[in-house]
């Protein structure tokens, strides 16, 4: 996989380059001095520094916030930039960056964990808990890629799934500690916010030993641009210079995320402006990436600190709704190879209309556990009372629904791409219903539920049309789709920081529904819910042709006259209707769309028609016993039923590659 760009005269490389790195610098310099002069005049600078005036606020503000936030920007926006480059060439992969292959999110959880529960492990050793916890999820990642050779994509893809899995874990720990989840979302989102030096000081001899260490590596990192075999041939080690070079960049990421938390995308996008302007070797990259990464991060800081919000924006949260959209114009310029067809397994059992009848009154029985069998104060009873049965009845069927609607989306997704890990979550239609949702929150008052369905499926669709211009390019290639995906979904988790930092009332409302919770839905819900999942099922028969064909590939479904742009549009647009719903009812946190067609596939489901009725049937059955645990695992509080889905999910299709890579 490598990336198109034009041919730039020597002259006119250095100039753009040095443009890129002066001119954010220029402008981010004349708002810190603006900045500061309106704290305090610039005759007390000195002595704010030599001997700050402890009964002084301005001078107290000026020497322990905003001078520690005016280094702390550029190092760590030099660091990230590093840390780019590192892993994009050790990588092969333009995509490559501590986001997208789960290093900051093992970092991030690592320290949620220590946070809530060990806070004593942070006091001197914040550092070294990241980095346990960053280096633990990349080592999943490559170990659940290796069954692809390290593809490009197959490192993207286990890293989503290793990043939702460590996001459905913080998620439900905050659930679980609601009385800190606002604070620990925002730090999750990254904040320059300072409270002294100490932050600055510790950070400079970790970026200097990790330039020193870069730049030691320099040939061998070059010689890997030659191939293992003539690497091998020269009597270097592909494999210990690659593990060398992650190391220096697996420990800077982790340092910057205990610091500051998650700054998203500005390794990505230093080293691919770069790039774009005219840094070919990786010589130059090591030079102007980590320049590039500290004058536009220094900006990005300036920026929200003077933006009109009631609160500060996350400036990790600024960083990714401009870097998402980045990624989505990289995508435009990878150049992909076609989907390889899959062909089902001869020696797998097959599924039978028996097994659905069992199904079905598996679900029907599921159902009726969970509408009369519970625990309360007395114990675990069975309980008919018609009051109880009105407040769980609403929660029960829009559970049902929305895991029917969720299970029928990603069959179709994963039949549709050829791509067993596409997911609503992973293609980004989640992702886009959420930002539909938020965007009418921003602008509006209230909770009205008529006017959050209408936003759900315009995000859905906005997602859908954004997902067929990058992939038209390709021919809907299921690697772009899929790629597109991450960023809709990274966008979708930034408007949901923004909002929280917006102060508005609603942020409770807000965190429980993006938790997956369904102890707020009502009649309506469940109506909404059970009518859209029942009108799904009676028109999806309609496509089992298409759905057969799809996945045999792109040549043999033209051969069997099948129109592929047409089909593809009408399943996305099947896809991205049930998918809005059931995103506004439970929220954008599931695996319930990856689980089901997984395993009716592992019941032994293989054409498209039982494979769709399998999918319903457990998806129904994975919401609703999700569902039934959250409200009773912990009585009397309770655990959401995404999350709770979304928690088991993640490690067993990790497992599930894994083992496939052995």
């Amino acid at each position: 996989m490598s990336m198109a760009s034009p041919s730039i005269p020597l002259a006119g490389k250095q100039r753009k380059l040095t443009v890129l790195v002066a001119l954010p610098a220029l402008l981010a310099a004349a708002l810190t001095i603006s900045g500061l002069l309106q704290l305090l005049p610039l005759g007390l600078w000195w002595n704010a520094v030599a001997s700050t005036d402890l009964n002084n606020p301005q001078q107290l503000l000026f020497r322990y916030a905003a001078l520690p936030r005016l280094f702390i920007a550029p190092l760590v926006g030099a660091a990230l930039g590093l840390t780019g480059v590192l892993l994009q060439q050790i990588l092969r992969n333009p995509l490559a960056e501590p986001t997208t292959i789960g290093t900051n999110a093992g970092a991030s959880l690592a320290i949620t964990v220590a946070t809530l529960y060990a806070p004593s492990m942070l006091d001197g050793g914040r550092v070294w808990v990241a980095l346990l916890g960053g280096a633990v999820t990349t080592a999943i990642v490559f170990m659940t890629a290796r069954g692809r050779a390290f593809s490009p994509v197959a490192v993207i893809m286990s890293g989503l799934i290793v990043s939702l899995t460590c996001s459905s874990a913080g998620a439900l720990l905050m659930a679980l500690n609601h009385e800190y989840s606002e604070e620990l979302f925002i730090w999750q989102s990254g904040s320059l916010i300072q409270n002294g030096d100490a932050d600055v000081i510790s950070l400079i001899p970790w970026l200097a030993v990790s330039l020193v260490a870069a730049s030691a590596m320099l040939r061998p990192l070059i010689l890997l641009e030659l191939g293992s075999e003539s690497v091998q041939s020269l009597g270097s080690r592909p494999a210990l210079i690659r593990m060398a070079g992650l190391g220096v960049a697996i420990v800077l990421s982790s340092v910057v995320v205990a610091y500051v938390g998650v700054i998203s995308f500005v390794a990505l996008a230093a080293p691919a402006l770069v790039h774009l302007l005219g840094a070919r070797s990786l010589r130059k990259r090591l030079i102007w990436a980590p320049l590039t990464g500290a004058s536009l991060l220094w900006l990005t800081d300036r920026l929200v600190q003077i933006a009109p919000f009631p609160s500060e924006v996350p400036t990790g949260t600024a960083t990714a709704l401009l870097g998402a959209p980045l990624l989505l114009f990289l995508l435009a310029r990878l150049r992909t190879i076609p989907s390889p067809a899959q062909s089902a397994d001869a020696s797998v059992r097959r599924g039978t209309w028996k097994h659905i009848c069992i199904g079905i009154a598996v679900l029907v029985g599921t159902l009726l556990i969970a509408l009369a069998f519970g625990r309360g104060i007395g114990g675990w009873h069975w309980i008919f009372s018609a009051e109880l049965l009105e407040l769980r009845a609403p929660r029960v069927f829009t559970a049902l629904g929305c895991g029917i609607m969720l299970a029928l989306a990603g069959t179709l997704m994963q039949r549709m791409t050829g791509n067993p890990m596409a997911a609503p979550e992973v293609l980004g239609i989640s992702g886009g219903a959420t930002i539909g949702v938020l965007a009418l929150m921003l602008f509006t008052g209230g909770i009205d539920h008529i006017a959050m369905l209408a936003a759900a499926l315009a995000g859905s669709f906005a997602a859908l049309v954004t997902l067929l211009a990058v992939g038209r390019r390709n021919h809907f290639s299921s690697d772009q789709l899929l790629l597109a995906g991450v960023s809709l979904t990274t966008i979708a988790s930034t408007f949901s920081a923004l909002f929280i930092a917006s102060g508005d009332q609603r942020v409770e409302y807000l965190l429980a529904w993006m938790a997956g919770s369904t102890y707020r839905a009502t009649w309506p819900d469940a109506i909404t819910a059970v009518t859209t999942a029942l009108l799904l099922l009676g028109v999806l028969p309609l496509t089992a042709r298409w759905l057969d064909i799809l996945p045999l590939g792109e040549t043999s479904t033209r051969a069997l006259g099948v129109t592929l742009k047409r089909t593809r549009l009408i399943l996305m647009l099947l896809i991205a209707i049930p998918t809005g719903v059931a995103t506004l009812l439970i929220g954008p946190l599931s695996f319930v769309g990856l689980m089901a067609p997984h395993l009716a596939r592992t019941l032994g489901f293989q054409r498209a028609l039982p494979q769709l009725l399998a999918s319903a049937l457990t998806g129904g059955f994975i919401l609703l016993a999700a569902d039934w645990l959250g409200r009773t695992v912990i009585f009397p509080w309770q655990v959401p039923a995404g999350l709770l889905a979304a928690f088991i999910g993640g490690p067993y299709f990790m497992i599930r590659r894994w083992a496939k890579s052995e």
